[in-house]
């Protein structure tokens, strides 16, 4: 994160579209990876692959729920010290229901907290005020946990995205995409070409997902439709 203040209405200048470069799967540097497969299946996580190749081998791919990004953990696998992974993000919708859930499935979960000024640090913990965010802004209330090994992650809530930053594949995000597709897409119609409503609802939430802006995704779909 820059020094700059964070503005919800910022701007964003419409750039070149260039190759997609998807984050897929985060490495985690475990000790054991038998206990580190069991504590997170514990948290619903689901698993996805276990390989093993001799003694000396063995991957294992989870994903959390809801997350299109996974995590693979083994021996053999990364020269990376045990528990050496620190601050990685899991946004969740309520900060506290998260929490809450997390500790029913048997995690040490910190009480929910926010950093002074919104100065995130997560190479230690100075910084950290008690309670969620007092203005409850999305992005700025967290908890956080640590695995078996002590790597470490920040539960970060996200009600309401910042433009341009894309959304997430839940239910609620969704419905704001399509109530967003229909108003542009109601805009559109009158003046477009025949065509059918799935073609331009699809360019503008594929768009929107990727980060661009309505008015950029709005173009996507009339450029869709060839209009």
């Amino acid at each position: 994160m820059s020094t700059q203040t964070i503005k919800e209405d910022a701007t964003i200048t419409p750039t070149a579209a260039t190759v997609d470069l998807k984050i897929e799967v985060v490495p985690i540097p475990v000790a054991d990876v038998d206990r580190a497969k069991r504590f997170y299946e514990g948290l619903g996580w689901r698993v996805d692959a276990d390989f093993t190749n001799g003694k000396d081998w063995h991957v294992v791919q989870m994903t959390p729920p809801g997350s299109p990004t996974s995590v693979m953990f083994g021996k053999g696998f990364t020269t990376s010290a045990p528990g050496s992974l620190q601050g990685t993000f899991l946004v969740v919708d309520d900060v506290e229901a998260a929490r809450a859930d997390l500790i029913a499935r048997g995690a040490e979960v910190s009480e929910v907290f926010h950093f002074e000024n919104n100065l995130l640090r997560v190479v230690d913990k100075s910084g950290r005020a008690p309670g969620p965010d007092p203005k409850r802004a999305s992005y700025f209330s967290f908890a956080s946990f640590t695995d078996p090994d002590g790597n470490s992650w920040l539960l970060q809530e996200i009600k309401t995205r910042f433009p341009g930053r894309g959304f997430s594949s839940d239910v609620a995000s969704m419905t704001t995409l399509l109530k967003e597709a229909e108003k542009s897409h109601g805009s559109f119609e009158p003046t477009a070409p025949k065509h059918h409503w799935s073609d331009f609802y699809a360019a503008y939430i594929v768009a929107r997902e990727q980060g661009r802006t309505a008015e950029q995704a709005a173009a996507a779909g009339a450029q869709r439709i060839g209009a």
